[in-house]
């Protein structure tokens, strides 16, 4: 292996040709040198091109970083590359430098941070081609055709009135999903000479063929698109502070078309897959521009291609998730990143980046300004505007001349519960079904029940794998692990004493579905959780039912809280929200805050006045007192100030390292010793080595070692020297280890 970081009787050796310095996706935290190919004819090699080489006893495609005149490496051990897979750079001068950033921050493997920017066909080593197709029309002896000259081929003329009706052309692919056999038929018409190919086209991006006018903009909204506008020549970072309904959709659409009149491209991430269907539709009827779009759901051929125009300037709007972060582009303008403080956001394995925080260096380097936006600001996004380093744009106010919502606690203690549903909010279901208007009805927990108890002797049923209760899933008959994914069939006899009086306990979605649909019969209803939509296009078919007015009761996961608009639903139920007031977390506050406050948005949104209901046993809880009281601002200023106290990020930096392994012992060992390699520090504390929250997951043992400084700084520089002992321990060798920079779910 050709490290570049090797020396070769500890000096540098000179080459007569260049040495290639690659980026190689493996976990080694350094780069690797080898000679051009063989066949290399001298051509100039620039920074960004794919390389394919020789890795041990595999071939791996790297990306070229450098091409440098000497090596470490003594000659005789330097391999050539194999091909060389691109004419011109993949990756522009600024994603590398972003990739070596985020490199060093995050001390994460180079090779391994540049693949993350890649979609998967390009990182195999794809063809970095924009697809074209064909597109056909009629010639003018086509257009003088009449229906009846098809009288009797009916397929011929089925083809004809298509391409009658589109005198643009008709795409290959709008061919291929019409008519089996497509190519045949065009080319009998061709041998007549009635259809000709007249132009190729670039089939990724949407674009809205008819744009609809922009909304009126009230004066909050108008505020914040002119203060945006106005620094779209340069860096600036702005949190557009909107309570729920307020119309940042709007704002977002007139910023879009501002950026794109400039001839400049807008990047929009959003944290959740669920809500881009809703998202392309708006961009669809609003602008004329094309839309590209990358999420996980999507096919690899389709993400390829919206990458590649994205990079090529082709699509003026790139739309995604968490990863479409690093989708390159030729002319940026503006960032957007929409439910900015959703954990969604924080990629917790492998490559752990923050999308928002590489989104705000990112904005940096291109000299472009970024726009958070957010009905419930996370706390260190709030703390950087009292600092001064982000501007506040306020939307007070719902748009439309919507009302805000009525807030009432119910408080569970001695009442008789339902499947955990209070007779006064079964009440309030039946008023608001009644009265011809939709209602949500929020649970954070899917499956039927999350516990299988024996009723005899109180055996419960435990995953084999993991520090875990396995969750009943009734209609598909199993218990699962929702950590582990592992299943078997529900019980039917206890495995201890053999009774067979096993009862679930606990509600999910599932089991709320089944009793509200026993409670209010002939009411369509809907649930949305991770469940109900794992199949390509089940959400986008729930949502239709709930938009079209078809399914008036909502039940669901987080998946229905987060950016949701539904104009018919007043009234909105969080069935319990106990579980997130004493979270061990120190974060476990600020979700439940940000989840109350969300869920609560999604109802009177339009005419209807919204009502929303919060069910739990602790009705004084300071946390829920303050934010009913004073609303999210309120909230947000004490559990600040609390953070102060406690010295708490945003007012310190945190790095958690993890270590896995199939016994007990060896990562223990490992953070000890890890542990031992910081040595005593004023200005940085060290908790650990412990087990992990849940010490057993998948089979392995887990445990942690967190780190805690005052300035981001310090911490930044004990870690660029710690991580490589780290490394060479070799207990490392014995464990799986990660690093998290700003973990988000500590304990």
């Amino acid at each position: 292996m050709q490290k570049s970081g090797d020396v070769a009787g500890g000096k540098v050796t000179s080459m007569s040709g260049p040495i290639l310095r690659i980026a190689v996706p493996s976990p080694l935290a350094q780069t690797f040198d080898y000679l051009p190919p063989s066949h290399w004819s001298s051509a100039p090699l620039e920074p960004g091109i794919r390389i394919r080489v020789p890795f041990g006893r595999q071939r791996r495609v790297g990306v070229l970083l450098e091409v440098a005149a000497s090596s470490v490496i003594a000659s005789v051990r330097l391999k050539a590359a194999l091909e060389i897979l691109d004419a011109t750079p993949l990756l522009d001068a600024e994603q590398l430098e972003l990739a070596r950033w985020a490199s060093a921050y995050y001390h994460y493997p180079i090779g391994e941070v540049i693949a993350a920017q890649l979609p998967l066909l390009l990182r195999q080593g794809g063809a970095a081609h924009i697809r074209v197709e064909s597109r056909w029309c009629l010639t003018a002896s086509g257009q003088a055709l009449v229906p009846d000259s098809f009288a009797r081929a009916s397929r011929q003329a089925a083809l004809w009135l298509l391409l009658r009706d589109h005198p643009q052309g008709v795409s290959s692919a709008q061919l291929r999903a019409v008519y089996t056999g497509w190519r045949r038929l065009v080319s009998s018409f061709g041998a007549r000479g009635w259809v000709q190919a007249c132009a190729a086209i670039t089939p990724t991006a949407v674009r809205g063929s008819q744009p609809s006018m922009a909304l009126p903009l009230n004066p909050a909204q108008a505020a914040a698109v002119g203060a945006v506008t106005a620094a779209l020549d340069g860096f600036q970072a702005f949190v557009l502070d909107g309570v729920t309904g307020s119309g940042k959709t709007e704002v977002y659409l007139q910023l879009i078309a501002a950026v794109i009149a400039r001839g400049r491209q807008v990047l929009v991430l959003v944290p959740e897959i669920g809500l881009t269907p809703q998202l392309i539709r708006r961009f669809e009827e609003r602008l004329d521009a094309p839309l590209a779009v990358l999420h996980s759901n999507l096919a690899e051929g389709a993400r390829a291609q919206a990458w590649l125009q994205s990079r090529a300037g082709q699509a003026a709007v790139v739309l995604g998730t968490r990863s479409a972060l690093f989708t390159p582009l030729a002319a940026p303008g503006l960032i957007i990143i929409d439910e900015e403080h959703d954990l969604s956001f924080k990629q917790q394995d492998g490559f752990r980046y923050h999308a928002r925080d590489v989104a705000l260096m990112r904005a940096k380097r291109c000299g472009i300004p970024v726009l958070l936006g957010s009905a419930t600001p996370a706390l260190e996004t709030l703390h950087n505007v009292q600092s001064g380093r982000y501007r506040a744009l306020h939307l007070p106010e719902r748009a439309g001349g919507a009302s805000t919502p009525v807030i009432e606690v119910l408080d569970m203690r001695q009442r008789r519960l339902q499947h955990g549903l209070s007779e006064p909010l079964l009440q309030h279901l039946e008023h608001c079904l009644q009265a011809g208007g939709q209602a949500l009805v929020f649970l954070n927990r899917r499956g039927y029940a999350p516990t299988l108890l024996c009723h005899q002797c109180g055996w419960i049923a435990q995953c084999q794998r993991c520090d875990a209760r396995l969750v009943v899933h009734q209609r598909e008959g199993l218990l699962i692990c929702h950590h582990c994914a592992a299943q078997r069939p529900i019980a039917t006899q206890c495995p201890d004493c053999a009774a067979t009086e096993l009862r679930p306990l606990g509600q999910g979605t599932e089991r709320l579905e089944q009793f509200l649909a026993h409670r209010f019969p002939g009411i369509e209803q809907v649930r949305i959780d991770r469940d109900s939509t794992r199949r390509k296009g089940a959400l986008e078919v729930l949502l239709d039912r709930v938009h079209s007015g078809h399914a008036r009761l909502l039940i669901g996961t987080q998946m229905l809280a987060k950016g949701h608009h539904f104009p018919e639903v007043s009234l909105a139920a969080i069935v319990d929200i106990d579980y997130g007031l004493f979270g061990a977390d120190f974060r476990a506050a600020e979700r439940m805050a940000q989840l109350i406050v969300q869920v609560a948005g999604r109802a009177g949104r339009a005419d209807r006045v919204g009502h929303v209901v919060l069910q739990t046993h602790h009705p004084d809880h300071p946390l829920l007192r303050r934010l009913i009281s004073g609303g999210y601002p309120a909230f947000a200023t004490a559990a600040l100030a609390e953070r102060r106290t406690a010295d708490l990020p945003p007012f310190t930096s945190l790095a958690l390292l993890r270590a896995e392994a199939p016994d007990a012992d060896a990562p223990l060992d490992f953070l000890a010793q890890a542990r031992a390699l910081i040595g005593a520090s004023e200005d940085i504390a060290v908790f650990g080595p412990m087990p992990a929250p849940m010490a057993r997951r998948g089979g392995r043992q887990r445990a942690q070692l967190l780190l805690q400084a005052g300035q981001r700084s310090v911490l930044q520089q004990r870690l660029r020297v710690w991580m490589p002992q780290i490394a060479a321990l070799k207990s490392a060798r014995k464990v799986r280890w990660s690093l998290d920079v700003d973990p988000m779910e500590v304990l």
